[in-house]
């Protein structure tokens, strides 16, 4: 099999184009999962976000959830992949242990909080819930889509 790069753009503009992003499930052991609430939107979600080109997928997710939330975590065990199949993000998100810190704000959340596990089901939305659910089982990690906003059925 021949294999070779082209600079054309035809072959360029139809080369997929995904971002990878980063999201930490920090469970303390009291059973509390950290939360922010974004600022750009008001929604409640793990922490996490872009996963820079320089960095290790572990190193990522540690960056992130302190920026967003100055909580000093360890990764556990990667819990699940998630693509958003409409603008094309593919997130990994990580069971974390804290390891230090103290709650602050950052630009990107207006509000820290550690919830209970039906807190989290009763304030985020499906696609954010199903990650912190899906960090708190046993199992391998899950693989799932969704459109942004509710999960999307497998082909099969």
């Amino acid at each position: 099999m021949l294999l070779y790069m082209s600079s054309s753009p035809a072959v360029q503009a139809s080369t997929p184009l995904h971002s990878v992003s980063v999201a930490g499930v920090v469970v303390r052991e009291d059973g509390r999962i950290l939360a922010i609430r974004r600022a750009d939107n008001g929604t409640w979600e793990p922490p996490g976000g872009v996963l820079e080109l320089s960095e290790t997928v572990e190193d990522g997710v540690c960056r992130e959830v302190f920026e967003e939330t100055g909580i000093r975590v360890r990764v556990e065990r990667l819990t699940g992949v998630y693509k958003n199949m409409t603008r094309g993000i593919v997130a990994l998100v990580f069971r974390c242990r804290p390891e230090g810190g103290q709650e602050q704000l950052s630009e990107e959340s207006t509000a820290v909080d550690w919830l209970t596990p039906d807190e989290v089901r009763a304030s985020m939305g499906e696609v954010y819930a199903v990650r912190i659910t899906d960090a708190l089982e046993d199992e391998a990690p899950h693989i799932r889509a969704h459109d942004g906003r509710t999960l999307v059925a497998a082909a099969s």
